[in-house]
């Protein structure tokens, strides 16, 4: 498959992108820099131009042209402005899933965070509170959209090597995955349709990757 990741150079992302091709697929990395392009070159992606703040869905459906699938792994991230969280994890997903449903791409699998269903505690500070909702809302918005998506939820982030080992499923409790551990499941899901209408937290844990997208797909 040709496969659109929207943050194309996000930290995920740039993980992702080998995995995939050692697949058999073609990532495409949306970036909004051209000075980003030799190096997610260098990992086998091509490389195509978009701002996700600025550009709109029409501009998301070019870039998704020839695509099978979406990957939506961009983000602000916990730190930044609460603007960012809206105009990036949100309004970057909801353009991606209108974008989705223009072209015909059926798959989409997207990047949350765990526990963003729960309720946010009074005391939360702006940009936390509109980071969580904001993958809230679009997780939701995904649910609804009619496409064959699937949504992973990680824990806390870290930049450890991968250890290849995961939990993954529904009622997975909080803890910390490596970013490549993530990038490893999606690599397995984005062409799995026994993945398709799934929501999974996911972190760190006893079980192979494969093997725990087995045991997950079957639960």
């Amino acid at each position: 498959m040709r496969v659109a990741i929207v943050g194309g150079h996000g930290q995920i992302a740039r993980l992702l992108h080998p995995l995939l091709v050692a697949r058999g697929h073609t990532p495409v990395a949306l970036v909004r820099k051209e000075e980003q392009r030799p190096e997610l070159e260098s990992l086998g992606a091509e490389v195509r131009l978009l701002d996700i703040e600025n550009a709109g869905a029409d501009r998301f459906a070019a870039a998704f042209d020839g695509c099978d699938a979406v990957v939506f792994s961009a983000g602000g991230g916990p730190d930044g402005n609460a603007a960012r969280k809206r105009t990036v994890d949100l309004g970057g997903s909801l353009k991606s899933i209108e974008a989705a449903t223009s072209t015909g791409i059926r798959r989409f699998v997207q990047v949350s965070a765990i526990g963003v269903d729960d309720p946010v505690p009074a005391d939360t500070g702006e940009v936390w509170t509109a980071y969580v909702e904001a993958k809230r809302d679009a997780d939701a918005a995904l649910r609804d959209s009619g496409l064959d998506w699937t949504i992973i939820r990680p824990g806390a982030l870290r930049d450890d090597p991968a250890t290849g080992r995961v939990a993954l499923g529904p009622e997975v409790a909080r803890g910390p995955v490596t970013r490549a551990d993530v990038a490893a499941v999606l690599a397995v899901v984005v062409d799995r349709e026994d993945t398709v209408g799934r929501q999974w937290n996911l972190v760190g844990g006893d079980v192979p990757v494969i093997e725990a997208v087995d045991a997950a797909a079957r639960a």
